[in-house]
């Protein structure tokens, strides 16, 4: 009897130990190709921490904000990055998505020329061909930016162009104007030198909310609990990279191929300069504010109409940030 309790004994230690529960396969689809904003995911992940809390990220190339809102909004991806005021259009359409944190409290939208093409500002736009991919914020939200410039929404010609031949499509006048995000401007400021002209939307009175964490409103319903830690990881991971960028852009570079770590480092100076307003500097990272949500939706219904009005209130929550985790203004190069 002795033998058996040893043999049964090393039979049990010799068994591998009972597995872990499994890790919840989490897919996150970027409004674009990742460059130096979508850095922090990409550190959270390589630290571990995304699966210290059970989550197994995927984290997929995007086309655009329109693409990422529609594929969230359908349940096709539980977590997505997406331009605000895309994402509200895309709600109005029927896409059951949520707003959980903002990367760009202020918008990054940008319309970039050459003077010697004859454009000198908005009002030079008119005649003049834009080159951006279908799927892209600006172009999307296009009607809101010629009125407020005072050109008609159908005086310019658009163009498709993919987001890493922009600069290219300018520089061969393929096309007379390109959209892109403020974050990419030291690129073009040395390829151009003084013969770029730009305008950020903010320039011209429009400033909605850019980039953003956005989520499925079923999965959330469903997942509380792992959206609120999803939520919290990828806000400390923000943090943490305003502190320190450089294990940041090591973790982005060690899996998107092609970039000029030195111009990535540019662009995250840009990006902290997106990142700071009065909210996140004193409610949270990622906060975002009702009554600039509320202002955005009014943006979107009087530019481009609301296919089915919604209570702005219900495309956004903060509830999951973590109040102790500000934007620390001291790390931004004014």
């Amino acid at each position: 009897m002795k033998g058996l309790r040893i043999t049964g004994l090393a039979l049990a230690l010799a068994l591998p130990a009972a597995p872990c529960a499994a890790a919840e396969a989490v897919n996150l689809i970027l409004n674009w190709t990742p460059t130096a904003d979508h850095s922090p995911f990409y550190y959270a992940k390589a630290q571990g921490w995304y699966e210290k809390a059970g989550i197994d990220l995927t984290i997929e190339v995007g086309k655009g904000s329109g693409v990422s809102s529609l594929k969230v909004g359908s349940g096709g991806s539980p977590f997505g990055i997406a331009d605000l005021a895309t994402m509200l259009v895309a709600k109005s359409k029927g896409a059951d998505v949520v707003a959980l944190m903002s990367i760009y409290a202020n918008t990054g939208q940008t319309f970039y020329w050459l003077k010697s093409y004859g454009v000198n500002g908005p009002k030079d736009f008119p005649n003049h061909k834009i080159g951006n991919p279908p799927g892209d914020a600006s172009r999307v939200m296009w009607p809101a930016f010629a009125k407020a410039a005072g050109i008609a929404p159908d005086s310019v010609s658009f163009v498709n162009v993919g987001p890493t031949a922009k600069i290219a499509a300018l520089k061969a006048h393929t096309v007379d104007i390109i959209s892109d995000f403020y974050n990419e401007h030291d690129l073009k400021a040395i390829e151009f030198g003084a013969d770029l002209g730009y305008v950020n939307w903010k320039d011209i009175g429009l400033n909605p909310y850019g980039n953003s964490l956005i989520v499925n409103g079923a999965f959330l319903e469903k997942n509380p609990k792992l959206v609120e830690e999803f939520v919290k990881i990828s806000q400390k991971a923000y943090a943490a990279c305003v502190a320190d960028v450089e294990p940041c852009l090591k973790a982005l570079l060690d899996q998107a191929s092609g970039h000029d770590k030195e111009n990535q480092q540019r662009q995250w100076e840009r990006i902290k300069f997106l990142m700071t307003d009065e909210f996140t500097t004193t409610r949270a990272l990622g906060w975002i504010d009702a009554e600039r949500m509320k202002k955005d939706y009014e943006l979107v219904q009087t530019y481009l109409g609301m296919e089915k009005p919604f209570d702005v209130n219900t495309a956004f929550s903060v509830k999951m940030l973590d109040t102790n985790v500000k934007m620390d203004a001291s790390k931004v190069k004014k």
